[in-house]
């Protein structure tokens, strides 16, 4: 079989074949890759000569080329292409992939070679990035059970290959129960409420499944704005808890047991590598650096937000009884009657806001905002294979027309692709014999869709989710290092939202915004009046959100922060309830549990992590109050934000580089100030 996967990409840019890769080619490619990987190990630990930096940790970092290509294809695509077929293959490949990756960490004769590089590396005159990685290669193979005794060693490689396969079937569960469920209204007096894109793009999705009337979805831009607008409170009930029992329901998708397995199978895990959870495994290489002290920075947000939150919860619960005689606040009240003060208290409907926002324009506004900082030109190219027709795809260069990333942009929602917004890469940076390899990064959003008489006008909310994502993939496309596993996004994972909560800061500038937000049939710069509403609003019932994302760090360090048999005969609800305690406000739902749709924390890398989102925001509020003080289109600042965090990657400590940046450590008064809990 011609296996375009175990070709050379004869592609522009070495970019990946997609029109040419078929299903059937994953299996052996993934078969033929791990072989050449197995080799390419071999060699390295095999080796007659003395270890040495390059024979050795450069070797390692540089091995698996093919594999590592391969599998971003793949678990790519399988987040945002997927079907049963690909869903299939994952479940036999992970397991596979598990054993290969234990095989490299538990090798013993590799670990003797790199242990002996890691022993002299003060008399070995390393650059601070050599240092870094030969730390770091010393690490993985200590923190992951190289150490270990082999009976010890066999059973992590049981729960390694038991959690990949649990984290697999969490994920294709959550998208099952997104995609089984639909709301089919025929009645038009149940649309009362809803804005007219809302309408016509449910008019559409009901017209695609061939239905008459009105279909919503659990896609975020079709149940968002049916919680926030529409009239019918019974039916955003059945919205809302629809959209809060993904995985907790008497059916095959059903992620308790799921859950409770994960989280003993990574405390099991963790006690087998010496340490006292998960949380404690996972937190001594994060800035944070320890449980304790992620648990006092949560606890500590919560001493700050919930005054403010309990007093923002009170005044939207006296505002729902008084205009409509509310008597007991729900949690599909929330989203309803906070637009509705919203327009009360400042004169302002988000949805007037949706003309100035067509994607296009937000998606150029991005482009020329990094023109400005950072000399990077965007350029939509046609040569380049995609692996769905609505990916658009562009060519990066700098001022001086160097090559610098190929970007892929997937917007809008469709069967096979779950929810939410993300960024990935098909190839990372390095540098190799004196050439700058450079990457191939992309961002995958779940955005309103066109419809028959619209283009695509996008939520406010949903323009700072695409510069969200846009900060991460300039963290991406920047990266300057000389080994992949630093370069880029390879950074602790409370360092790598730095970089796109801070571009979020740009959308709420007027400067920033006269650029792109332009009405798409006039061509009107948005009104500095709706600036300002947008400024005042951007704090509305802050005190409320930040409670609300403290209360997931929360849960995320209880299910992460407790011995194997805690979880015992544990019920998953109860679980939960206990955890949300210091922070509860609305009435529970007896028939929703987040837990089991919690996909950061069960199926991406976010466990013992979640706190990492409020903890950036921190660091995101120093930064930007930088740009605020020399100008927000500053070049001096943006280059020492480029070359201190965007392009450094995991080369230094974090908090080092940051210091390089700002001259010193963040407060959280920055944070305090801009959310209005000060």
């Amino acid at each position: 079989m011609n296996n375009p996967l175990l070709q050379e990409f004869n592609t522009p840019y070495n970019t990946a074949p997609f029109e040419q890769i078929k299903n059937e080619h994953y299996q052996p490619a993934f078969e033929q890759a791990i072989k050449e990987a197995r080799q390419e190990i071999d060699d390295i630990t095999n080796n007659k000569e003395t270890p040495t930096f390059e024979n050795t940790i450069k070797a390692l970092d540089f091995s698996g080329h093919r594999l590592s290509r391969i599998s971003s294809i793949f678990f790519n695509l399988n987040s945002a292409e997927t079907n049963d077929e690909m869903q299939k293959i994952a479940q036999e490949v992970s397991p596979i992939l598990t054993a290969f990756s234990n095989d490299v960490s538990l090798n013993e004769e590799l670990f003797k070679r790199v242990k002996e590089v890691y022993n002299q590396r003060e008399s070995l005159d390393l650059t601070p990035e050599e240092l870094m990685l030969l730390e770091k290669k010393y690490k993985g193979f200590s923190r992951n059970g190289a150490n270990l005794s082999d009976d010890k060693k066999e059973e992590l490689r049981k729960i390694d290959t038991e959690l990949s396969k649990l984290s697999l079937t969490f994920g294709e569960n959550v998208l099952a129960e997104t995609q089984n469920y639909e709301l089919h209204i025929t009645n038009e007096a149940d649309l009362k409420g809803l804005p007219e894109g809302a309408i016509e793009d449910a008019a559409q999705t009901a017209k695609d499944k061939n239905k008459e009337g009105w279909v919503f979805t659990l896609d975020f831009p079709s149940c968002i704005p049916f919680l926030t607008y529409a009239d019918n409170r019974e039916l955003r009930k059945e919205m809302s808890i629809a959209a809060g029992k993904k995985g907790f329901q008497n059916n095959k998708n059903n992620n308790e047991e799921i859950v409770l397995k994960i989280v003993q199978l990574r405390a099991k895990r963790a006690q087998l590598l010496g340490y006292k959870t998960h949380a404690h495994f996972v937190l001594e290489e994060r800035m944070a650096e320890s449980a304790d002290k992620v648990t006092e920075f949560l606890e500590d947000f919560v001493q700050k937000a919930k005054p403010k939150a309990t007093e923002q919860f009170n005044q939207l619960k006296e505002f729902a009884r008084k205009k409509d005689g509310i008597t007991e606040l729900q949690k599909w009240d929330g989203a309803y009657y906070s637009e509705k003060l919203k327009q009360e208290l400042f004169d302002f409907d988000e949805e007037i806001l949706k003309p100035y926002f067509q994607l296009e324009n937000v998606i150029n506004g991005s482009f020329e905002i990094a023109k400005r900082l950072y000399d990077l030109h965007f350029e939509e190219v046609n040569n380049i294979e995609k692996y769905h027709k609505d990916v658009k795809t562009y060519k990066v260069t700098n001022g001086n027309g160097d090559f610098i990333a190929v970007y892929y942009a997937d917007f809008h929602p469709r069967p096979g692709k779950r929810n939410g917004a993300w960024k990935t890469g098909y190839k990372s940076q390095w540098i190799l014999d004196g050439e700058n390899s450079r990457p191939h990064i992309s961002i995958v959003c779940n955005f309103t869709k066109p419809t028959a008489t619209k283009p695509s006008l996008l939520t406010f909310n949903e323009v700072t989710t695409l510069f969200h994502e846009f900060g991460h993939a300039l963290h991406g496309m920047l990266a300057n290092t000389t080994f992949p596993s630093l370069s880029g996004t390879s950074v602790s994972w409370d360092f790598v939202e730095l970089p796109s909560q801070v571009m979020e800061n740009w959308c709420f500038e007027q400067e920033a915004l006269e650029l792109f937000a332009k009405h798409y049939k006039t061509g009107e710069i948005i009104p500095n009046e709706l600036i300002q509403k947008i400024k005042k609003a951007s704090n509305f019932l802050e005190g409320l959100q930040t409670l609300r994302q403290i209360s997931f760090g929360l849960l995320d360090m209880a299910w992460h922060g407790h011995s194997p048999d805690s979880y015992d005969n544990c019920d998953v609800k109860e679980f939960e309830t206990e955890a949300f305690k210091s922070t509860q406000l609305y009435p529970d739902v007896a028939e929703n549990c987040m837990s089991t749709a919690f996909s950061h924390i069960f199926q991406g890398g976010y466990s013992a992590g979640y706190y990492s989102y409020k903890w950036a925001e921190v660091l995101d509020a120093d930064a930007f109050e930088y740009f605020k003080e020399t100008g927000i289109f500053n070049k001096e600042t943006a280059t020492k934000f480029k070359d201190f965090v965007l392009s450094q990657g995991g080369t230094q400590k974090p908090m080092e580089l940051y210091k390089q940046f700002r001259g010193h450590e963040p407060t959280p008064d920055a944070l305090l100030k801009r959310a209005g809990l000060l």
